[in-house]
């Protein structure tokens, strides 16, 4: 098979790519110029908590199914298998600890701001912190998910990267600072709704070019990309089952539990039932689309199973792999081309708007008001958090042009998200969970959780830029390629990198930094956790702790007579042995 000569989209590709940009951009339009103009605070960063059960825990799962996920999925199951799917095992557990651990107590506070826990938990001093951590990660998360979608288009189209990259983030910007959060909520939906349709009819397309599923699905075997099941708890393992069940399944509930983007979409509900049936749509819709990007990328596969566009030269990165795919199959069908970068941005352009939403709200709240120092008018504060939504916005922008230089979207994604998602885990853990934690624990804690993160990832990272470190990818082929005629297995396919292969064998790299990203996040919490109760137990302790900012599941472990719903901080912490195992 020889490279195909570049694969140029039609006026029709165009036409839907720009409508879906053109529609989310009149949602916004819609709701800041019209109805209620989001005039109130209230209305901007909750939609008046009018929202609906179904909208929500779409939306919370649209916003998490970022174009990194959607383009990065497929790329990894040619490259590593379709081990990926276990992601539906830890979006299971997610949803579990969401519903069960984390957002009764929020819900019970009736909280805004999900950081105002950790004031009435700890202080301001550790509601500052996490405040911080928060602000780091979304904008640095924000640049991620914007360069993907810029990257498939650039890719499908000729066009300049960078520039692509520049245009979305502008209509992101947008739509998101004039229309508030109910226009997040309704172009995550409309989204969520391009995003199934393309993925459908890129699969359907993939399997009429592929001989139909079970030659798919033969091929998949035979290449051993249905190999989803290893147990090995060995941490350098990049697709082992625990690395999902702890370690992915830590991301998904840093992301959707206890972080402002997603708790602040849950806490528009009403009733507690209507919580835990938003999140049971959340784990649905994230399980649906994860399984659906599997077998997109079986498909993938199956076409280029004998000739990998990468070491061909067909492409120059391996993200590329799926929106080549896209505009190959889908030269002969005008539209599908459009329609699968259209879901993309859409994936991408909701974990943006999110995203800035969100932190628009943290900033306002925690910084602007704390050194204005004064309330507000409606209109005054929504005007406010506009101008904080294009400052942002512009910042997040200018670091876009960044990503290219760091590796795979993908492996990128979870290595940002793990430096400030596995400390706030933490953080939020150890107050829920550990009526003995103080405030001095968490605040020393989360720091000291963030410190060992670092101090990991960001090694780990250059390493697998210098290519010192490389996971082993299942058999990548180009026997069917008359350019090659040779076989590549994980370990030789930095053959056509010498120098990366020489500089690999005179220099490895110590084995704690091969331990996989999936785990970060987990790392983080856990050593928040662990420095948090070691510097309790020896600093001096807080009075007490109010029974209703502990998790209904550990009420059991108090002592006899602090169990009655009424007695609400009689929870002593100057005696932890009080505490029953």
């Amino acid at each position: 098979m020889m490279p195909s000569p570049p694969i140029t989209l039609s006026w029709f590709d165009y036409t839907i790519f720009a409508g879906t940009l053109v529609f989310s951009t009149l949602i916004g339009i819609y709701y800041g110029c019209f109805g209620s103009k989001q005039g109130t605070t209230r209305e901007y960063l909750m939609g008046g908590k009018t929202m609906k059960i179904i909208p929500i825990g779409i939306s919370v799962a649209v916003s998490h199914i970022a174009g990194a996920v959607l383009v990065g999925t497929a790329a990894d199951v040619f490259r590593y298998g379709a081990s990926i799917w276990l992601c539906v095992v830890s979006v299971i557990v997610m949803g579990l600890l969401t519903n069960f651990v984390y957002l009764p107590v929020f819900f019970k506070l009736r909280l805004r701001n999900v950081y105002d826990y950790l004031e009435k938990r700890f202080d301001k001093k550790t509601r500052m912190l996490a405040i911080i951590f928060y602000t780091i990660g979304e904008i640095l998360l924000f640049p991620v998910h914007a360069y993907s979608p810029s990257l498939t288009f650039a890719t499908a189209s000729g066009f300049n990267v960078n520039l692509v990259a520049f245009i979305l983030c502008a209509i992101c910007v947008f739509y998101t600072s004039i229309g508030g959060f109910k226009t997040v909520i309704w172009t995550d939906i409309f989204q969520f709704v391009i995003i199934v349709a393309s993925f459908i009819c890129i699969y359907v397309l993939g399997l009429r070019k592929s001989e139909g599923f079970l030659s798919v699905w033969n091929t998949a075997v035979a290449g051993q990309r249905l190999e989803v099941f290893n147990f090995d708890i060995n941490p350098t393992v990049r697709d082992s089952f625990w690395g999902y069940l702890i370690g992915v399944a830590s991301s998904f509930t840093a992301y959707v539990s206890v972080r402002q983007t997603g708790v602040q979409k849950f806490l528009t509900l009403g009733k507690s039932t209507d919580l835990k049936w938003s999140v049971i749509y959340t784990v649905i819709s994230m399980s649906a689309i994860h399984t659906l990007c599997i077998f997109v990328g079986l498909v993938v596969y199956a076409k280029y199973k004998d000739c990998d566009p990468l070491t061909s030269h067909m492409i120059s990165k391996h993200d590329q792999i799926f929106p080549y795919f896209v505009t190959e199959i889908g030269a002969s069908v005008p539209g599908i081309s459009g329609l699968f970068i259209a879901a993309v941005c859409s994936g991408s352009l909701s974990s943006m708007s999110a995203n800035l939403n969100a932190l628009s709200g943290v900033i306002y709240k925690d910084i602007v008001y704390f050194f204005l120092k004064k309330q507000l008018s409606d209109k005054s504060s929504s005007g406010i958090l506009k101008v904080i939504v294009l400052a942002v916005g512009t910042l997040c922008t200018c670091l876009v042009f960044t990503i290219g230089l760091l590796g795979e979207i993908l492996s990128i994604s979870l290595v940002v998200a793990s430096l400030t998602h596995g400390p706030l885990l933490g953080l939020f853990t150890l107050g829920i969970l550990f009526p003995m934690a103080n405030s001095k624990g968490a605040f020393f804690g989360s720091l000291g959780g963030f410190v060992c993160v670092g101090i990991l990832a960001i090694p780990a990272k250059f390493y697998e830029m210098r290519g010192f470190i490389k996971y082993p990818t299942k058999p990548l082929s180009i026997s069917g390629c008359s350019v090659f005629n040779q076989t590549l297995t994980g370990t030789n396919f930095a053959s056509f990198n010498t120098t990366a292969l020489n500089d690999s064998v005179t220099f490895q790299p110590p084995s704690i930094f091969k331990i996989t990203f999936f785990y970060y996040t987990f790392f983080g919490a856990v050593m928040t956790i662990i420095f948090g109760l070691i510097i309790s137990y020896m600093s001096k302790r807080d009075s007490s702790v109010d029974r209703t900012l502990l998790s209904p599941l550990i009420y059991k472990c108090l002592p006899e007579d602090c169990r009655e719903e009424e007695k609400m901080s009689c929870v002593s912490l100057q005696d932890p042995s009080e505490i029953r195992p």
